[in-house]
């Protein structure tokens, strides 16, 4: 129900901002026309205000079955460099994220002295940081796919070391105090209970930050100019207007972070499930 009522609030959308156009263009046709042949015109525009989500479809399959995946017309060709972008990122997230939370956790001074300045980091807008990320380390030589990664970095280590954070504190203290009487050392505490214990919260942050990291990866090819990837296809599509180009790219994106995320939630599944089996089983 819900999916209609988006569909119909759509088309009527698209009615009303590519109406002004669809007159514009059927009264040069010269040819008499009515209602009809003007909402039949705004649903067919090439160029439309607001393409309709029949438009937005055609166009994603067409470039998906229509060339190779090798092919910079195919979709999944952009998609695939913004995801190689967006995975870097976030791998690079994770270390950053659980090295300042371990550290966070285990040095009570860092947690006044330098979790203020990682929760300010984030009040500082992408758009204006990207572009200052991609031109100092394009000086120092460094182009291509690390700078994106490192954008996306920047955006997703936040939610990985605040939940890290907390995950590193969820380990039971009586398994903490069975791990003393054991004499077992920090190393030995921190790996084998609380990173299993932090397994969820990780995953939990996981999910969030992989879809942020998509988003990195695709304002980091606005500024850069790239000739690839889904925020190239954004840029090509504004220069020349194609706003059903456009359209298709966000759809695309968007498909993309559903996938990534379904894949963090498998290995969740794969990964946490046996954990939490054999911690019942202890208990």
């Amino acid at each position: 129900m819900v999916t209609i009522i988006i569909l119909a609030a759509w088309y009527a959308g698209a009615i009303w901002l590519n109406s002004p156009q669809a007159a514009e263009a059927l009264t040069r046709a010269g040819k008499p026309w009515g209602t009809m042949d003007l909402i039949a015109h705004t649903f067919t525009m090439k160029r439309p205000v607001l393409p309709t989500p029949d438009q937005i479809v055609v166009d994603l399959w067409n470039s998906l079955t229509g060339y190779a995946p090798t092919s910079p017309r195919n979709l999944l060709f952009h998609a695939g460099v913004t995801a190689q972008a967006a995975l870097t990122g976030l791998a690079m997230g994770v270390v950053l994220g659980v090295a300042l939370a371990a550290g966070i956790v285990y040095v009570r001074t860092l947690e006044y002295s330098l979790l203020p300045w990682i929760i300010a980091s984030q009040t500082i807008p992408i758009l204006a940081i990207a572009p200052m990320i991609i031109v100092i380390l394009g000086n120092i030589g460094l182009t291509g796919l690390l700078p994106k990664a490192v954008i996306c970095m920047y955006l997703c280590f936040f939610p990985i070391t605040v939940g890290m954070v907390k995950g590193l504190r969820a380990a039971d203290p009586l398994w903490l105090d069975l791990m003393r009487t054991y004499s077992a050392g920090g190393l030995a505490t921190f790996l084998k209970l609380r990173i299993p214990a932090s397994l969820p919260f990780l995953f939990a942050s996981l999910k969030v930050s992989v879809a942020i990291s998509v988003v990195g990866a695709i304002v980091g090819e606005l500024p850069a100019g790239a000739q690839a990837g889904l925020g190239a296809r954004l840029l090509s599509g504004s220069y020349y207007g194609q706003t059903v180009q456009i359209w298709s790219a966000l759809v695309m994106a968007s498909l993309l972070s559903v996938v990534l995320i379904a894949v963090i939630r498998g290995v969740e599944v794969a990964v946490v499930g046996p954990i939490i089996g054999r911690g019942s089983a202890a208990r």
